[in-house]
């Protein structure tokens, strides 16, 4: 069956995510943010909720012969139509996005097809944007999923694809997880949720009961998603004694909130440097943590940061290594100074992994640099996030 993935702001990090999560061996990019995968059946809702690179799930329903006007407007009306019947009455609201290069006339294509909703006195409302695809939050504030139809057009390979939406990002609990959490400490920087979702997935955990470690958990933010995620034993560590006062406190949110129940958890006031006391060896099954980044403000010497930083990961990289179970992971952020060398800590005992898929990495869409890693950050910032992704030989 053919599914297509709307793509985040950061295609290569998307992409590496679902690579972790399904087979993207019979997988094309259509363009930046368009993927179509052939894959067994999927549930798109669940996988929606699990995922944090990805903006709205959907199927492939026909591929057309590319231009063909008449069919391809047809073929529209008879699927909303089908859609139309199967709901449980209301106004019909529908609307299309389209991807790639293909040029589609949608505004002609919606006056007709509510014309043919009112011909037969059925109501709806054609719901238009002035960018050219429709956003998560359009799709779920006019209910396009269950009570609507999102119609996604794309031109690939000579063919028109015509495909219909099955989940988008859930953006209000994500906001939620963010700003509504008893514990903030904006001053400090927290990772946002949705990266901490992708952090989780690519350290590829197989059993929910494997103990994953954060060792610089601040406001526990990984921490929070893995519960969510379903995994039942967590172990925060942080030097500072407000930060694992304000995971205590959002831990126990999350937990409220989400009615979490027979989770194992651990939290505690510790240099990472000294893992190896409160870790035993070889029990750890994955590491995902976002560690200190250095200095975000003021007159910044960055070589003296960056060796600081290195001599410090280094150390950690090092306890890691005791903690992990073989072939566990460390997914990690480095900081990436904007005009400066890259942070390069020794990693002796690890292989750093590149988690885009062979039939995909070398897309003209994808950016990576030439350790294979994938920056994460917004246009304008001085420090952006390098993910990591490291495995115990």
């Amino acid at each position: 069956m053919k599914y297509f993935f709307v793509l985040g702001t950061n295609p290569a990090l998307s992409i590496a995510e679902l690579n972790s999560v399904i087979d993207l061996s019979h997988a094309d990019l259509v363009s930046a943010d368009f993927l179509i995968c052939d894959i067994n059946e999927i549930e798109p809702f669940l996988l929606m909720k699990k995922l944090g690179g990805t903006i709205k799930i959907g199927r492939i329903l026909e591929e057309l012969p590319a231009n063909s006007h008449k069919e391809l407007l047809d073929y529209i009306i008879k699927i909303a139509k089908g859609k139309q019947a199967k709901g449980a009455g209301g106004k019909f609201n529908f609307g299309f996005s389209s991807y790639g290069l293909g040029q589609f006339n949608k505004k002609d294509f919606g006056l007709k097809l509510k014309k043919s909703f009112s011909d037969q006195k059925i109501s709806s409302r054609f719901v238009v944007s002035q960018e050219k695809t429709l956003s998560s939050v359009v799709v779920e504030m006019n209910k396009m999923i269950n009570k609507g139809i999102e119609i996604i057009l794309a031109d690939f390979g000579g063919k028109t694809l015509v495909g219909e939406t099955l989940a988008v990002q859930p953006f209000k609990d994500l906001s939620r997880r963010d700003f509504g959490r008893p514990a903030r400490d904006d001053l400090s920087g927290m990772i946002p949720p949705k990266l901490a979702q992708i952090m989780i997935n690519l350290a590829n955990i197989e059993d929910a009961d494997d103990l994953v470690l954060d060792p610089f958990c601040g406001s526990g933010t990984i921490l929070g998603e893995l519960l969510l995620a379903g995994h039942k034993n967590i172990f925060g560590l942080d030097i500072s004694p407000k930060a694992i006062d304000d995971t205590k406190a959002n831990i126990s949110w999350i937990k409220e909130l989400y009615a979490v129940e027979n989770v194992k958890m651990k939290f505690l006031v510790k240099n990472v440097l000294s893992l190896s006391l409160v870790v035993k060896n070889n029990s750890v099954s994955a590491i995902i943590t976002e560690p200190y980044l250095g200095p975000q403000r003021g007159m910044i010497n960055f070589e003296v940061v960056i060796r600081d930083l290195e001599s410090l990961y280094a150390g950690a990289i090092n306890g890691f290594y005791q903690a992990l179970k073989p072939g566990g992971r460390v997914v990690m952020v480095w900081p990436s100074f904007y005009g400066q060398r890259p942070i390069n800590p020794n990693y002796n005992g690890f292989e750093m992994l590149n988690m885009l898929p062979k039939n995909l990495e070398n897309s003209q869409f994808i950016k990576k640099n030439n350790r294979n890693s994938i920056i994460y950050g917004r246009p304008g910032q001085k420090v952006f996030r390098e993910i990591i992704v490291l495995e115990k030989k």
